[in-house]
């Protein structure tokens, strides 16, 4: 299939085991990045499609709360194997709606594969506590329990595998669950959704509500819906944390980033240049894991800037479906002008732009892609910590490198600043290495590794600005998240004294 070929025309919700086009008027065009073409219209609902989704969530729970883990377990198996059949065909959507690279899309639902095969160890992940004689004829124990429905909004960047973060969690452990994907590319929900119930997933445990911030607010604030997990920008998830919260939700809640990589002067500098190109502008650096920042330590930025800029001048933008690409088009209009504001910014406030992205020629990215939204990488060197581009998250092929003395000066600059979703340390000093991974405030380190995102079983999240909550995402953090815990105490009446006791309780 061909990255322009439109996958659908028309993309609906799917509530109860069902596609549905809702009761909202409300539509808005999908396109293709590569070409500006629409290839598609997705319903946006309204606070009646968010209600039906909720209640056949609602209606489904207790059957499948009642189900044993190892049968909901075995469903994930299955689910796990069509994933596996159909990487592809998810990994062009990806392709088709976002433009991402098609190996990186498939990187993509690779990742999201991992957290489904978590998922299937649920019976394990659900064990309790239990402890025998706490008192005289008393035993306790401990289980852990569904939420009912639950609630994922995801972003246009990873349609695939942030859903993946959750819902395979959620379902395992005995929730139902309502996505809300971005309007963006929300093809792949319905492939999920299609190939769930393949796997034999009762109806109304997964439902889909395509929309915007009409179906946001109404999940938000619905009575039915017990917690809301939500990948996006930190004003987006402030806004989430606080009114999820303020309506008894549980809220995780994961915002932006302005992730920085120190490059110390042992590095192999060759290394650091791969590691700067691929993860400041791998996927067009539309991640919130991307590297946007280089703290370039002592002489290095003389060594490194030459390799930088050849590296950043000879990237293979080109349409995705190219084997050869390195990186595609961002993935919309307004997202291009933004990034290029943010461009224009730098340079204003005194940045040296060393490579200009707004410069690309769009007519060698492949045939039929002179109206697609192209940008080549952008480099700027000398940035300082005062400017927009520093301070901001700029979710775009733009890598700012800052120049400092020593290896304190670079902790006290990553320290300093307002989000801590991941960080990056390039050395050959095993003393250097470790204080850095004691000493950063930040969540998600890599030692010469650039892109330091755990795999399923750790958990994902940041600090400071970059998470609102309590618990990461995926991981046995992600299995708490989804679950609450119950504590039982027992005895039986051949232990009970005889008498009324009127002081606390205590271990006898």
């Amino acid at each position: 299939m061909n990255a322009r070929t439109p996958l659908t025309s028309d993309i609906t919700h799917y509530i109860g085991g069902a596609r549905s086009a809702g009761t909202s008027a409300r539509a808005q065009d999908v396109t293709n990045p590569a070409t500006g073409a629409v290839t598609g219209r997705v319903h946006l609902a309204n606070a009646a499609d968010v209600d039906a989704a909720v209640a056949a969530a609602q209606a489904a729970f207790p059957d499948w709360a009642d189900t044993p883990p190892i049968r909901r377990a075995r469903v994930m198996f299955k689910f796990l194997e069509l994933v596996n059949l159909h990487k592809d065909d998810l990994a062009r959507a990806i392709t088709a709606e976002h433009g991402k690279v098609f190996t990186d899309a498939q990187g993509e639902v690779s990742r999201g594969i991992d957290i489904i095969e978590f998922a299937c160890g649920i019976p394990q992940l659900l064990k309790g506590d239990f402890t025998d004689q706490v008192s005289t004829g008393m035993d306790n124990w401990t289980i852990r329990q569904p939420l009912g429905v639950v609630a994922g909004i995801t972003p246009f960047n990873f349609p695939v595998m942030v859903p993946m973060w959750m819902f395979p969690v959620a379902i395992a452990a005995g929730n139902t669950f309502v996505l809300k994907p971005s309007p963006i590319d929300p093809t792949p929900s319905l492939l999920i959704a299609d190939l769930l119930k393949q796997a034999g997933l009762p109806d109304g445990v997964f439902n889909v509500v395509q929309g915007d911030k009409e179906a946001v607010d109404a999940l938000l604030v619905h009575p039915d819906v017990k917690a809301i997990s939500f990948v996006g920008s930190t004003p987006i998830a402030n806004y989430i944390y606080e009114t999820g919260a303020h309506h008894g939700k549980r809220v995780q809640a994961l915002g932006g980033a302005k992730n920085h990589m120190v490059v110390m002067p042992d590095a192999d500098l060759d290394q650091a240049v791969d590691a700067l190109i691929g993860s400041a502008y791998g996927s067009a650096g539309e991640r919130c894991m991307a590297i946007s920042v280089a703290v370039l330590v002592g002489d290095v930025a003389e060594k490194i800037m030459p390799k930088l800029i050849e590296r950043t001048k000879t990237l293979k933008v080109l349409d995705g479906m190219n084997l050869a690409a390195e990186m595609g088009p961002i993935v919309t209009r307004a997202a291009h002008e933004r990034i290029s504001g943010y461009i224009d910014a730098g340079v204003m406030q005194g940045a040296d732009l060393l490579v200009d992205g707004r410069r690309f020629d769009a007519k060698q990215t492949g045939e039929g892609c002179e109206n697609g939204f192209w940008m080549g990488g952008t480099l700027f060197d000398n940035v300082t910590p005062s400017m927009r581009i520093y301070k901001e998250e700029i979710f775009g092929p733009v890598l700012s490198c800052v120049r400092v003395a020593d290896f304190s000066e670079a902790v006290k600059l990553i320290n300093d600043h307002e989000f801590g979703n991941g960080t990056s340390c390039f050395t050959r000093d095993g003393n250097v290495a470790r204080e850095f991974a004691r000493r950063i405030q930040v969540g998600m380190v890599g030692i010469n590794v650039p892109i330091p995102v755990p795999m399923a079983w750790q958990g994902f999240g940041g600090w400071k600005k970059s998470l609102f909550g309590d618990m990461h995402a995926y991981g046995e953090e992600g299995v708490r998240f989804y679950t609450k815990q119950k504590s039982i105490m027992q005895r039986w009446p051949e232990s009970i004294g005889k008498g009324a006791e009127f002081v606390m309780p205590t271990a006898k």
